[in-house]
């Protein structure tokens, strides 16, 4: 079944006029899971209730990438919605979605860089509201761009991070060990929403889809039995 992201990602390459080909990707690869078909991962997709969802705002060819981790965000957490970014262009359901008195938004982004009244570091709700958790899917200096250049974000709170571990993400290269990939920043909202089963789930299926991603890159085994794919099993 698709979700937002590989909805996005259809629609994506409809629009290209010329096919995207990722680094690696001579051999061909699972639709389901981006990562090589003798390395393929679907048998470990997991399902989780969980009372948060999560608006990811992507950069142009972010849903096109095999190591965007925003796919793995839509696989286990079921209230994903998944939308192209633009400056100029607002597509008109994003506005409804923060609107919906369901969802209690906040866009989650480094505080150091936002007015202080705006920035919290709890995820507080209101009675009757659901967390909507709101993520810049792209490279640093296009998340610092996308911040600054989407005025119908400015009247949401600003949920500012301060994780205490470093990154695990291996599949992208990183000046700064801080920096998160976007299934890491899900993990950390979720875990302040005191969503800890879908928090420890996209962690574990995280650690499994790198270790199945590089297992595939470097020709390497893969142990299902190790710790991520053992958690994952009572969820699949």
């Amino acid at each position: 079944m698709s979700h937002a992201v590989s909805r996005l990602r259809a629609d994506r390459l409809a629009r290209t006029t010329r096919p995207f080909i990722a680094r690696g990707s001579r051999a061909p690869r699972c639709p389901g899971c981006r990562v090589i078909d003798s390395y393929c991962l679907c048998a470990w997709k997991p399902t989780v209730q969980a009372k948060s969802a999560v608006c990811l705002l992507m950069y142009d060819t972010e849903p096109l990438k095999p190591t965007n981790t925003g796919w793995l965000i839509a696989d286990v957490i079921k209230d994903t919605e998944a939308f192209t970014w633009s400056r100029t262009e607002v597509d008109e359901r994003l506005p409804a979605l923060l609107d919906d008195p369901q969802w209690q938004p906040y866009i989650v982004f480094p505080g150091e860089f936002v007015a202080a009244e705006r920035v919290v570091t709890e995820v507080r709700l209101e009675e009757g509201k659901r967390p909507l958790f709101i993520l810049l899917d792209a490279t640093w200096p296009e998340a610092r761009k996308m911040f600054r250049k989407s005025p119908y974000l400015d009247h949401l709170p600003v949920l500012s991070l301060e994780p205490e571990q470093m990154s695990r993400y291996r599949l992208r290269r990183s000046k700064r060990d801080d920096h998160f990939c976007t299934a890491e920043v899900a993990a950390l909202c979720l875990e302040l929403a005191d969503d800890h089963q879908a928090r420890g789930v996209l962690d574990a299926y995280l650690d499994v889809f790198s270790a199945h991603y590089l297992g595939a890159k470097f020709q390497l085994p893969i142990d299902p039995d190790d710790a991520p794919h053992s958690y994952l099993k009572a969820f699949i």
